[in-house]
């Protein structure tokens, strides 16, 4: 199993990103699918999910109307689309894979990806 994320860059604020997450070895349909951030020193967090079908989304407050994920089922992949970023999203994220259910805790979801550096410079 492999969760390739790509995309990640330095931008500045205001910019926009789209973060891919392309699935490999496993059957992508059944899995829902996450987003989670790691800034320096601080906690891994859900960034925003989507459900197995794409029909259910669920977003972190802080990043509501900025952020939209969305996936691709036969393409096995899952994006991020990010606008008007800030610093504060300055983190690693990590794409995460759950079975069937849609989580927000990092612990229910079994398969990760490598992770992808987001820059933002003020």
């Amino acid at each position: 199993v492999q969760l390739q994320a790509s995309g990640g860059g330095l931008v500045q604020a205001g910019d926009s990103l789209r973060l891919s997450c392309a699935a490999s070895g496993l059957t992508f349909s059944t899995y829902a699918m996450g987003w989670f951030r790691q800034g320096p020193g601080k906690e891994r967090d859900f960034v925003s999910g989507i459900s197995t079908s794409g029909g259910s989304t669920n977003y972190a407050d802080s990043v509501k109307g900025r952020f939209t994920i969305s996936r691709d089922n036969a393409k096995n992949t899952v994006y991020l689309q990010m606008n008007y970023l800030k610093p504060e999203d300055t983190a690693v994220y990590y794409c995460a894979a759950a079975p069937w259910v849609l989580h927000t805790t990092p612990r229910l979801y079994t398969k990760w990806g490598q992770g992808t550096q987001v820059t933002v410079s003020s």
